[in-house]
């Protein structure tokens, strides 16, 4: 073989072994990247074909698959979808999928690692293919009352059992309603998309999880596990608390919501300025304590890292490098402190749970067709906020919060409840924030709860954690307890 001949067929051979590692590249190491793509037209017309897994609340199915005449095959369809809307998402032809939908397709299309067995018998038996089903932790009448309780509002509404981190109630309103987003229709699927995206109340979002709020004075509770951990303060500790405190460079002071005295002097106890929310104390006790003290706080409580991403979940804010006026304004949960409703009641459930931050669950459990379990969620501690013996003391003084102080409208006959009210100041164009967090009860805490209003048909010199979400946060924990 002269030459010029063996270069070309080595030249060929180098392109033979190329493309053949490009087609095992492709169908083997990539393959499975490429199947989960979003877009994906084939995977799609062959999940279509099939009928999808049911997601589930308390035995119920609140999404499900129906058949049709049409090309697709199945349509998806959600029951209660306003209700549930932000946990299920939607699963569409033409815009993909989202929340539970996208994060356990898997599962749902019947395509999960652990239905293979099932696949082959279903192939073999020429038996028509399902997908699993997906179990959430939502307690139905609990969801209802904090649906029902935001009726006529903007904010949104977390529920947590303590002990276990089980998400029992997770709304966002306004809502919207996935049937129309998961239709067969592209037409009608790209207008009632448009309509959300123009919306200006943006009720695709789901404010419990994926929105930051400044937490306003119910971050005050960080800052009391903060100063108590430290070792300096206990809750009979009197603190500075006068009507207005002087920041050092500004000329700016601290004032409080009540303009003048939290109390009868300006010393009162570190408890009775969590029950009044006392500014000029915890801003005191804030600059006193240090940035890093109170952001190793918040960062134990779970700010900084992202909880529920299957629900759109992002990252509670603790600014960094503050100067003194930065550092007393974050105290008392202003300045940059950004907080979502999720991680508000994280830390409330942490205190009811004796200091220990359970990871919050949606999904319950998977299962197959057939009904066999493939996986249940275990309970999960991410971290010890603070010690037993702190822990106790802010139960105690949440508590006192609610028999004395700002609170009161929170209360239940014959149980005892803990709670933080919180007023977050946003733009002057705008009104302020209504939150309250509270766990119930007080003695053996079955829920944890967190209620955030942006907005209500109400007058501005109306708007109070204890007036507006106060009286949701009653009826949620009131489900749970059976009142």
């Amino acid at each position: 073989m002269n030459r010029p001949i063996r270069r070309v067929a080595v030249a060929f051979m180098v392109l033979f072994f190329a493309l053949l590692a490009n087609v095992n590249y492709i169908q083997a190491y990539k393959a499975d990247e490429y199947n989960k793509r979003e877009g994906n037209t084939r995977v799609l017309l062959d999940e279509y074909a099939r009928q999808r897994g049911p997601i589930v609340v308390d035995g119920t199915p609140v999404a499900y698959s129906v058949r049709t005449d049409d090309d697709l095959v199945y349509l998806r369809r959600y029951r209660d979808p306003h209700l549930y809307a932000h946990l299920t998402g939607f699963y569409s032809f033409t815009l993909g999928r989202r929340a539970i939908e996208s994060a356990q397709n898997d599962v749902l299309a019947g395509t999960d690692s652990r239905l293979f067995v099932r696949r082959v018998v279903d192939m073999i038996t020429n038996r028509q293919p399902q997908g699993g089903s997906v179990q959430l932790t939502i307690d139905p009448r609990v969801q209802q009352a904090a649906y029902e309780g935001l009726k006529g509002k903007v904010g949104a509404v977390v529920a947590l059992e303590p002990k276990t981190g089980k998400v029992l109630a997770m709304v966002s309103r306004p809502s919207y309603d996935p049937n129309k987003l998961s239709s067969h229709s592209s037409r009608s699927i790209q207008k009632a998309w448009e309509e959300l995206l123009e919306d200006p109340s943006n009720p695709w979002e789901n404010r419990a999880a994926e929105r930051h709020y400044p937490p306003g004075s119910t971050f005050k509770l960080v800052t009391a596990a903060a100063a108590l951990s430290s070792g300096r303060y206990e809750a009979d500790t009197l603190v500075s608390a006068p009507a207005e405190l002087d920041l050092p460079l500004t000329t700016v002071n601290m004032t409080n919501w009540q303009d003048g005295l939290c109390g009868s002097s300006d010393r009162i106890t570190l408890t009775e300025a969590l029950a009044t929310s006392c500014n000029t104390a915890f801003a005191a006790v804030g600059m006193d304590l240090g940035e890093d003290a109170l952001r190793e706080q918040a960062e134990k409580f779970g700010f900084g890292t992202t909880f529920l991403p299957e629900v759109r979940g992002v990252a509670s804010v603790f600014p960094d490098e503050l100067n003194a006026p930065q550092l007393a304004q974050s105290s008392i949960g202003q300045f940059d402190v950004r907080a979502t409703p999720l991680q508000m009641a994280m830390v409330t459930a942490a205190i009811a749970n004796d200091g220990k931050v359970m990871k919050p669950y949606v999904v319950e459990s998977l299962s197959g067709p057939d009904l066999q379990t493939l996986e249940v969620t275990e309970p999960e501690v991410v971290s010890e906020a603070v010690s037993p013996q702190v822990a106790n003391a802010l139960k105690q003084m949440m508590v006192e919060v609610v028999e004395n102080g700002t609170g009161k409208p929170v209360k239940i006959d014959g149980i005892q409840v803990g709670g933080k009210t919180g007023t977050a100041q946003t733009t002057p164009d705008r009104p302020p924030y209504a939150w309250f967090v509270s766990f119930a009860p007080a003695d053996d805490p079955q829920v944890a709860v967190a209620v955030v209003i942006e907005k209500a048909n109400v007058g501005r010199s109306e708007i109070s954690g204890g007036r507006l979400a106060a009286p949701i946060a009653k009826s949620v924990m009131e489900a749970v307890i059976g009142k």
